[in-house]
């Protein structure tokens, strides 16, 4: 690929983090010069550097203090996605950098994802499905399961993820419990002081945080014992906030009784000990990954460059 896609000089130039479609590809293209970001690298050309005004990245970049120096010029970061933990967002600030998100867009798609994760977990489709592929329903029964429905659910993170996981959980009878870094006003769920607190008195713990130093490790052994060995850990947020140590272990001995992952702490690598046990339910970073809500954050992350620069909106 060639690091210009654009030869018009006068079209702000937009470095490139993340890989786009053909078609928002070819639509950003008519209003600005696209510079992807892996062959600027190679090419290390301050000439170009110098003159990047946005950046388009998603959750999992990262962009320290010392990279935003290396581009004087930029005036805008857009995350598609909702994580922003991955940019050093004091230094942005610092610099003037204008740093936005799409976190509305995305809750919809997270929040399914969710309790698709807290479902698997409590009834145990991934185990009986292979206990029917392997025979075994030949010999006996199925044994019973978690009861989902009517179930205490604790939310980490009230936000739009956590709103939209509260809704779902209230069409199945669920009583709906919040910690955070403040109470809301807004809502009639019931508000706890500590995650600790929170766990103690759920069923399912639902992380909807965001990651960053507040909430590294903020899921540990403590937590992991109060939420009790019928409670399930859902993480859906970011992988720092659990101590996968502890996790391991509250697995290994059934502290608790299942956990449904879909994001880790160092992604893409997956510690072992998570994958070979039976009570963990895992999936890739997918919660955001849907192809109608993609393209509704490439068309939400499109506005807000559109917006920042004062150009019109791309026609098709």
């Amino acid at each position: 690929m060639s690091i210009h896609e654009s030869p018009n000089p006068q079209r702000p130039r937009l470095l490139l983090h993340t890989a786009l479609t053909p078609a928002m590809r070819e639509r950003l293209q008519l209003q600005f010069e696209l510079l992807d970001a892996a062959a600027l690298e190679i090419s290390r050309s301050s000439s170009l550097s110098g003159q990047v005004r946005a950046m388009l990245c998603n959750a999992q970049t990262v962009i320290g203090s010392e990279q935003l120096l290396q581009w004087p010029a930029l005036e805008l970061i857009v995350v598609i996605g909702v994580g922003m933990d991955g940019i050093d967002l004091d230094a942005a600030e610092q610099m003037g950098i204008q740093v936005c998100n799409t976190p509305a867009i995305s809750a919809e798609d997270i929040a399914d994802h969710t309790l698709a994760l807290l479902l698997t977990a409590t009834r145990e489709i991934v185990q009986a499905n292979e206990f029917v592929r392997h025979g075994r329903w030949l010999r006996g029964r199925y044994p019973p399961t978690l009861r989902f429905s009517g179930q205490r659910m604790g939310i980490v993170g009230l936000g739009c993820i956590g709103r939209a996981v509260a809704k779902r959980s209230q069409a199945f009878d669920m009583s709906i419990a919040y910690t955070g870094r403040a109470p809301k006003n807004d809502v009639p769920y019931r508000w706890c002081g500590s995650v600790l607190e929170l766990a103690a008195d759920v069923d399912f713990l639902v992380l909807c945080a965001s990651g960053g130093p507040a909430t590294r490790g903020l899921i540990d052994a403590e937590v992991l014992q109060a939420l009790g060995p019928q409670g399930v850990l859902v993480n859906v947020g970011r992988g720092s906030i659990v101590d996968e140590q502890a996790l391991r272990q509250a697995l290994q001995e059934r502290t608790i009784a299942a956990a449904a992952l879909d994001v880790f702490v160092h992604e893409p690598q997956v510690p072992e000990a998570l994958m070979d046990l039976p009570n963990t339910v895992l999936t890739p970073h997918m919660a955001s990954s849907t192809r109608h809500g993609l393209q509704a954050m490439l068309a939400q992350a499109e506005s807000y460059l559109l917006k920042h620069f004062g150009l019109p909106e791309i026609t098709d």
